[in-house]
């Protein structure tokens, strides 16, 4: 869907922002840009939609070259959202969200009724916010209206840069849960910055880890991210605690579940859905303080997870990316 080809940037005084870059980002993926300052993530999502026009390479976007096309015209087909979220402080919130639909000529009731729509889709209720302003809205709820207007038009491919930074931790976990379940519902094709790379294996399908200098360094699921860096910038960028961080993005495999048989009900911390990740399994074992956990998939009880099953998954998920397994 979004394909890079040998896309550098280099200004004028000899900054090189990005190195001959190539990336491929497939139609209904989430893939996630994540390094240090100044090392070219923000610069390459703003190359997309030419905000910063690139210096070499081309961009494609369904197969159409948009390096020769309008700018304006490009901008206005990709959902674009931002930090500050870039709110119009003297329109209400329903005529924010409706921005895009009517600078592509949208009639006033079917941009109204999206927006409206919309609003409900992120989580705000229309009759309590619609007419509300954006001073009158906390920064997590101003965030969520900034994704309904990158919403808005339908666009199939969303661009956000560094999207939750600027709220809380908490808030943040929430948005970026609500985030992950619009992405199921709606599948578009986004392209995401960030600088924590807790956030960008939470969050990818792909994670693309930027080296200082605009060098792309690995560009891969998260599992292998955490479990097979690249190189020596990888394996520092992620850090020591990558070992927990698989946590998040290792599932549960069935077959390695135990069975109930001679297992009080009391003594499980409670029940999960296969689906969850590892991570959960542990904070719910960690707030119960039991030592097992039990696992459902819709009205089946498939089976229990102790800390051995947990660490034989762990195993297992390195011994993968590895080839071993």
């Amino acid at each position: 869907m979004i394909r890079l080809e040998g896309v550098g940037k280099t200004y004028e005084d000899g900054t090189v922002a990005v190195q001959a870059l190539d990336l491929a980002v497939p139609r209904h993926a989430l893939v996630v840009l994540v390094g240090p300052s100044g090392c070219g993530k923000s610069t390459t999502l703003k190359m997309v939609n030419r905000l910063i026009e690139p210096t070499a390479g081309r961009i494609f976007l369904d197969g159409q070259d948009v390096t020769n096309v309008d700018p304006v015209q490009l901008r206005r087909g990709i959902g674009y959202v931002i930090q500050q979220v870039g709110l119009f402080p003297h329109q209400d919130i329903v005529t924010n969200v409706a921005t895009v639909p009517s600078l592509l000529g949208w009639d006033k009731p079917r941009a109204k009724a999206r927006a409206l729509e919309l609003l409900d889709l992120v989580g705000l209720d229309p009759s309590v916010f619609a007419g509300r302003f954006p001073h009158q809205l906390s920064g997590g709820q101003r965030q969520r209206v900034g994704v309904a207007r990158a919403l808005a038009a339908d666009p199939p491919v969303l661009l956000m840069d560094e999207p939750f930074g600027a709220v809380d931790p908490v808030v943040r976990g929430r948005l970026q849960d609500e985030f992950l379940r619009l992405q199921r519902d709606l599948g578009k094709t986004v392209l995401m910055v960030t600088h924590d790379i807790d956030e960008a294996v939470r969050m990818g399908d792909r994670v693309a880890v930027f080296a200082t200098g605009g060098r792309l360094a690995q560009y891969d699921v998260p599992a292998a991210v955490l479990g097979a860096p690249a190189d020596d910038f990888v394996e520092e960028f992620v850090g020591q605690r990558r070992g927990m961080r698989r946590l998040a993005v290792t599932p549960i495999d069935p077959d390695l579940l135990e069975p109930l048989d001679g297992v009080a009900a009391s003594a499980l911390a409670g029940t999960v859905d296969v689906d969850v990740s590892l991570e959960e399994v542990m904070a719910l074992l960690l707030r119960e303080d039991k030592s097992m956990v039990g696992v459902t998939q819709g009205p089946r009880f498939l089976g229990v997870l102790t800390p051995n099953g947990i660490h034989q998954m762990l195993r297992a998920s390195v011994r993968a990316d590895r080839g071993d397994a």
